[in-house]
């Protein structure tokens, strides 16, 4: 018999983690996207865009968890794991380059001074990082947790 391992794609900590990502990823999404000057910027538009993929992956792997959790039909295959385990890392790799790089264009950007970003700005541009840092931080953890079950299959 195959070991239940918490987070693991299929289980009900699978979905708060993808849930988690899916409101952190949509809120970092947001948050940027209510400047229209965010497109100034490189990192910006590289967080604007990773998010936008992490979005839709979080949200259907939630809802897959969710069949999953109420149906009480475990997807194991090696192949589907496997495919879950390379997306996840992926994104949660390319939604950490995109955390780091916003934070520090922000930095950046706080301290050359006002005329570059104001403060109501320079705030909404941290808040998105810090969503995408969160948002990283749930997917790492479930690439982790997946990666653990992979070898008992």
């Amino acid at each position: 018999m195959m070991e239940q391992v918490p987070g693991a794609l299929g289980t009900s900590a699978s979905l708060a983690l993808r849930l988690g990502q899916t409101i952190f990823s949509s809120a970092s999404l947001l948050f940027m996207c209510l400047d229209v000057e965010f497109y100034n910027y490189t990192s910006f538009s590289y967080l604007v865009t990773v998010m936008a993929l992490v979005t839709p992956w979080s949200v259907s792997l939630a809802l897959i968890d969710a069949y999953s959790v109420f149906i009480k039909c475990l997807p194991r295959q090696p192949r589907v794991l496997l495919i879950v385990i390379v997306g996840d890392w992926a994104l949660s790799f390319l939604s950490l380059a995109a955390a780091c790089s916003t934070a520090s264009v922000t930095s950046l950007l706080v301290n050359v001074g006002t005329p570059y970003c104001w403060s109501k700005l320079c705030s909404r541009y941290q808040f998105s990082a810090a969503m995408a840092f969160l948002s990283w931080f749930l997917s790492f953890a479930s690439t982790l947790f997946n990666l653990w079950l992979l070898p008992s299959l």
